[in-house]
């Protein structure tokens, strides 16, 4: 496209030089032409007093020698007697015809041209004043003219071709970076945009700047759509998981037998293809930009700790939710959020025995939303194994990816998880901080009052 512009340029400055500057040459060449006739008519008529004078030999050639063409031996003159004062260079047949005709005319001489100007003098009759114009003459500064023009002409294609490879860079370098970015989104880069502000952008053409924002508004819906995608797999997990759990401990109450001992396997079975999905979608959520959609903590720990417990009433669990009176955005996916409440919340099913009560705090700062999970259970043995992802420390139904999912959301924000025993249940409790700020600092706005929901509470 660049070269397809420059040859344009050129084509059309050539054409328009060549317009002007042709009949601009040949005008040039006529009026040097005119100017010659012109200066020899001057030379005639400064001689026509002298002729009224007289026409004595003598002092018409003084009169001759005083001109700049008599100086030169340009100029003669043919007395009515026949006598010529001067060099003439025209014929007989020449002189009678410009007699004749009594009016000043031009006639060919050897090496140019002749003027004849016929004077009238004494008694009637006709002298005839003859100027020389060499060919020379005629063509004079002519050349310094076609060469001036010549370059003007060169200028200007110079000109045409520099702005139209300048115009062309910019529209060339446009479309290679949204042919770039299409690239590079082909290959998975869900990130890269198209510029359509600023420097980089500037001097693009209209319509390139349109395929930009329609480019980037495309990989922004592919990324919204990803993002739906994997939120609605984090739904599904955690929808899945819970029933399991539940599965799984009434399995664990059934006792020997080939029957119970086949609803294990077949339980045991069913979690191991669960994990399998989940490491699938944990993988692919690695291997994508992170997309930030905000939430309301306050609103998923209510809904997910409701959907708890439920189970929690089942299982003879006293369960706590303090803190989540007031609206607490955070930067995360309403998913991901949820998906790592239920980890934190299965951790304690899964762990801990049949009864055993759970508390789940919910903590503001200026800067971050702090969520702690603790029990009544025996604690954590080691908490570096805990968090060690893929280690599937738990034994059966366990991936080894829950805690490993809850910090790396806590740090996506800039924040952190934290394990430790709780201060009021006295078994194991996750701190999981979600930024909400760059700085963080103060104390929290919202007190640290618990609400007791379901049994009170039993140690």
């Amino acid at each position: 496209m660049r070269w397809a512009l420059v040859k344009a340029a050129i084509a059309g400055t050539v054409m328009v030089a060549l317009a002007f500057l042709i009949p601009l040459g040949l005008m040039v060449q006529q009026t040097a032409r005119d100017r010659a006739f012109t200066a020899a008519e001057r030379q005639a008529a400064a001689i026509g007093p002298a002729l009224a004078i007289t026409t004595e030999q003598d002092a018409i050639a003084r009169a001759l020698a005083s001109t700049d063409a008599g100086a030169q031996g340009r100029i003669a003159v043919h007395l009515p007697s026949g006598a010529a004062v001067g060099d003439p260079r025209v014929t007989a047949a020449d002189l009678s015809a410009a007699v004749e005709h009594g009016r000043a005319g031009t006639v060919g001489a050897p090496g140019g041209y002749a003027l004849l100007q016929p004077v009238a003098v004494d008694n009637g009759k006709v002298a005839v004043v003859e100027v020389y114009v060499a060919e020379r003459d005629l063509s004079h500064g002519v050349g310094t003219a076609w060469l001036v023009l010549s370059g003007v002409a060169l200028a200007l294609v110079a000109i045409s071709v520099t702005v139209a490879d300048r115009m062309g860079a910019r529209i060339v370098g446009s479309a290679r970076r949204l042919a770039a970015a299409a690239r590079s989104l082909g290959s998975g880069n869900l990130a890269v945009r198209v510029p359509v502000e600023g420097r980089s952008a500037a001097g693009a053409p209209a319509e390139l700047l349109e395929a930009g924002h329609a480019f980037n508004a495309m990989a922004d819906r592919v990324v919204r759509l990803l993002a739906a995608e994997r939120e609605l797999a984090a739904d599904l997990s955690h929808r899945l998981r819970t029933p399991l759990t539940v599965l799984r401990l009434n399995a664990a109450s059934l006792g020997d037998g080939d029957a119970a001992d086949a609803t294990r396997h077949a339980v045991a079975q069913l979690e191991r293809e669960v994990d399998q999905i989940i490491r699938t979608a944990r993988h692919d959520r690695d291997d994508t930009p992170p997309v930030v959609i905000g939430c309301d903590a306050v609103e998923v720990i209510r809904e997910r700790v409701g959907f708890w417990s439920a189970l929690a009433e089942d299982e003879g669990r006293a369960w706590q939710l303090a803190g989540a009176d007031g609206p607490a955005p955070v930067p995360v996916q309403r998913g991901d959020l949820a998906a790592a409440v239920d980890a934190l919340l299965g951790n304690v099913f899964r762990h801990t025995t049949l009864g055993t009560a759970f508390s789940v705090d919910l903590l503001t700062t200026e800067s971050s939303v702090i969520v702690l999970v603790g029990d009544a259970g025996p604690g954590f043995t080691d908490p570096d194994a805990a968090i060690e992802r893929g280690a599937g420390h738990g034994g059966e139904g366990s991936t080894g990816l829950g805690l490993d999912i809850v910090r790396k959301l806590a740090e996506a924000t800039g924040g952190d998880m934290a394990l430790g025993r709780s201060a009021v249940l006295g078994g194991a409790e996750i701190r999981l901080r979600l930024r909400t700020r760059p700085d963080d600092g103060g104390p929290p706005r919202q007190s640290r009052r618990r609400l007791s929901r379901g049994r009170a509470a039993n140690g």
